[in-house]
């Protein structure tokens, strides 16, 4: 069957909402016959693939129209409101009665816009987004379409924002990719980029520019506060962030923070990721972590001891504290200290990590996943 897959997948930006459809696609290719509709589809190298270079509404209904035309798919996989959004509308100008169209939300875009609302300095702005996403959401929602969601808490958050639970919903989570699942246990494939940093253990703090939600700038103001409250720890601990640099912060940079800006080659970015020492998820209750769970899977796929805070695993509830990683309280002080114990006890941590990484091998993988999207769309199929 032919599978066209409809979201904001950007190859200029790849992290948030890139990850999800680009790596559930790669795998899908193994089931269907797939093309993939994005802002952005450059990197898409295992399909056909359509760029639309505008978030514009009328753009995404022409390019999908058009894809309708031409590729004629048996059902369209649309993630996110505004794909799904223009992957409706479509469907309906075209009057596809035998298409089959399921949704996939990675996250409750209604809450965390409402959630950041007291951070943001233009808040009728903000509060502007929150409407619009809210009612798309909700359209989405009422259409009485299947719908995929990447975590038992969008599931949970769909019925308290909507009042209302879909009657088809399924749960399937994010993956990690095979190459960080691959990793040998010997880092030497990749030259240290900490070396001169070292003897101090390194904690790593994955934080890409996201435009439109500001969770990875608070989860970067955070790992500043407890930068400057390390640093006379700074022999011993060094904090370093990869996906931004430093420009842009109102205050002198502790001494014992460093910012690699973004690491456009991958395999920079496994080598900052293998030689790291702890990885870290700063993120407070406001910063609404829905991507959180990807650098999770990140870190404990190259057998990194995690430290978070219990809104940087939201979707990872089957990972637990001293079981599987650390899981600090929300206070700057709290995650200092956890930091600290993780730091000088690495080896007794050793336990959780193992506990983790075989967790993560076994049921957090892409393909993993992408087998049940295929098992939920075939089932879904309107043939």
């Amino acid at each position: 069957m032919r599978l066209l897959i409809t979201s904001t997948l950007d190859s200029n930006e790849p992290f948030g909402t890139f990850t999800r459809p680009f790596y559930l696609g790669k795998y899908l290719t193994q089931h269907f016959e797939v093309c993939q509709l994005g802002l952005n589809c450059s990197a898409i190298d295992y399909a056909p693939s359509v760029s639309v270079g505008s978030k514009n509404l009328r753009s995404y209904i022409q390019a999908i129209q058009t894809c309708m035309e031409d590729f004629e798919p048996d059902i369209i996989y649309a993630q996110q409101n505004l794909a799904g959004i223009a992957s409706l509308i479509s469907l309906v100008l075209k009057r596809q009665k035998k298409c089959s169209l399921v949704f996939d939300f990675h996250s409750v875009p209604a809450f965390e816009h409402w959630t950041l609302l007291p951070h943001v300095s233009n808040r009728a702005k903000q509060l502007a987004q929150f409407l619009k996403a809210y009612i798309a959401q909700g359209s989405l929602i009422l259409a009485n379409k299947s719908i995929i969601v990447a975590g038992e808490s969008t599931t949970e958050l769909i019925t308290q924002w909507y009042r209302t639970k879909p009657h088809k919903i399924y749960c399937v989570g994010n993956g990690v990719t095979d190459d960080l699942l691959k990793i040998p246990n010997s880092s030497t494939r990749f030259v240290d980029p900490y070396h001169k940093l070292r003897p101090a253990k390194i904690v790593l703090v994955i934080a890409p520019k996201v435009f439109g939600f500001p969770s990875n700038d608070l989860s970067v103001s955070m790992t500043l506060q407890v930068a400057r409250h390390l640093e006379a720890h700074s022999k011993n601990i060094h904090f370093v962030v990869i996906g931004r640099d430093g420009e842009g912060l109102d205050r002198t940079l502790p001494s014992n923070i460093t910012f690699t800006g973004f690491l456009p080659k991958r395999s920079d970015f496994l080598a900052h990721l293998v030689h790291a020492d702890v990885g870290l998820l700063p993120f407070s209750k406001e910063a609404v972590a829905g991507g959180a769970r990807n650098k999770a899977l990140d870190y404990l796929a190259c057998q990194k001891l995690v430290v978070s805070t219990p809104e940087g695993l939201r979707g990872l509830e089957e990972f637990r504290d001293r079981q599987h990683l650390l899981v600090s309280g929300y206070s700057v002080e709290e995650v200092a200290n956890t930091l600290i114990d993780a730091c000088t006890n690495l080896e007794n941590y050793q336990p959780l990590v193992e506990a983790a990484y075989k967790l993560t091998r076994e049921k957090y993988s892409w393909s993993a996943m992408a087998e049940k999207v295929a098992g939920i769309l075939n089932k879904e199929t309107n043939y």
